[in-house]
């Protein structure tokens, strides 16, 4: 029978701090719950060491923290009770049992939340982790417009009626954790932070993250919105620059006619991409689409009056003026998609 505290903690070739870790999450009144992601044959007794203390869920090939995450979910969902709190923690000895009881009130306290314990950054943190950090929080919080003090910590708790919709976030390894962070926001799901002790050992020697390789899986969320933006911007400026030759006949209309000509195509396009690929909208396509169509019709209507006050009164380059304009409305058109026609997934209020 699992307690209503439950520490969920997926291992990849773990060392001797798991036992550890895992004695004194029990001996705190944690059910331990473990996940072998695929460790091998040379981790079988450590693991089978450690049970029955805790329960050990296994596979046989690495899939990734997310997937091991997952694979916890699926099994709590099934085990745990109704008003169980789960909390993960990293199998490396850089949280408390103190800690993730703190993190887990916290929890208990706010059941709609995900609650983050975050750890500061002062003095004795590792360069990498420090930068990786910063530059993580920064990019988090121009992309969802909610501030996370750290966005790389381990050490998450939440109540048991947010399992469905935790295990249905996409990802399969480190990349899993930031679109957690990214879903949560757009989907109304409140984030709370809690402070925790701040530990690396070894220089955070022992973490399995690969720079290049899972920097790019955890940023891939926000890059899909960049990379959206730019499509729409590279077909929107070509198709202007191509018009405005071909239409040069028309005088000062040409200017209008093919900003408008353009706009229309790349807004097509980008509503697309967006709806499907960068928000994961399950709102009626209608539905956004007529919000989209608004907003379109209203930056067309702004964009073409500046470039061509822009052109035609201040007498400024009509591609200059057009890279002007489009950034100005981009940051307009950014903010009324991510907090107005994709804010949300249309199931989340029955989940909670």
């Amino acid at each position: 029978m699992l307690h209503p505290f439950i520490a969920l903690i997926p291992a990849y070739e773990p060392d001797a701090r798991l036992a550890a870790l895992t004695e004194a999450l029990v001996g705190t009144g944690f059910s331990v719950v473990l996940v072998d992601d695929g460790s091998g044959p040379r981790y079988r007794n450590l693991f089978a060491q450690l049970q029955p203390a805790a329960t050990v869920l296994a596979y046989d090939t690495n899939r990734g923290k997310g997937y091991a995450l997952k694979t916890g979910f699926g099994y709590l969902a099934r085990h745990a009770p109704a008003d169980a709190v789960i909390v993960t923690l990293d199998s490396d000895g850089q949280h408390t049992p103190e800690d993730a009881y703190r993190v887990a009130c916290c929890a208990a306290a706010h059941p709609r939340a995900l609650t983050l314990g975050v750890r500061g950054f002062g003095k004795g943190t590792p360069a990498r982790s420090r930068f990786g950090n910063t530059v993580t929080r920064l990019v988090y919080r121009v992309s969802t417009g909610c501030r996370v003090s750290d966005t790389q910590t381990g050490l998450r708790a939440f109540c048991a009626p947010l399992l469905p919709y935790l295990s249905a976030i996409a990802g399969d390894r480190y990349e899993y954790e930031m679109n957690m962070l990214l879903a949560c926001p757009r989907d109304g799901v409140e984030i709370v932070e809690t402070p925790i002790k701040t530990i690396y050992l070894d220089g955070n020697r022992g973490s399995h993250f690969h720079t290049v390789r899972d920097s790019l899986r955890v940023y891939s969320g926000i890059l899909k919105f960049a990379a959206s933006s730019l499509t729409g911007f590279a077909i929107d400026y070509g198709l202007y620059s191509v018009l405005t030759f071909a239409l040069a006949g028309l005088g000062a209309a040409a200017i209008p006619v093919s900003n408008i000509a353009a706009r229309i195509v790349s807004a097509s396009a980008n509503f697309a991409i967006n709806k499907k690929l960068v928000f994961d909208s399950r709102e009626s396509t209608f539905k956004t689409g007529m919000q989209y169509a608004l907003l379109a019709a209203c930056i067309l209507l702004g964009n073409t009056v500046l470039l061509s006050f822009a052109v035609n009164v201040l007498g400024i380059d009509r591609f200059a003026a057009k890279l002007f304009t489009e950034l100005t409305f981009f940051t307009l058109s950014w903010l009324a998609q991510r907090f107005w026609i994709f804010k949300g997934h249309k199931g989340m209020k029955q989940i909670l």
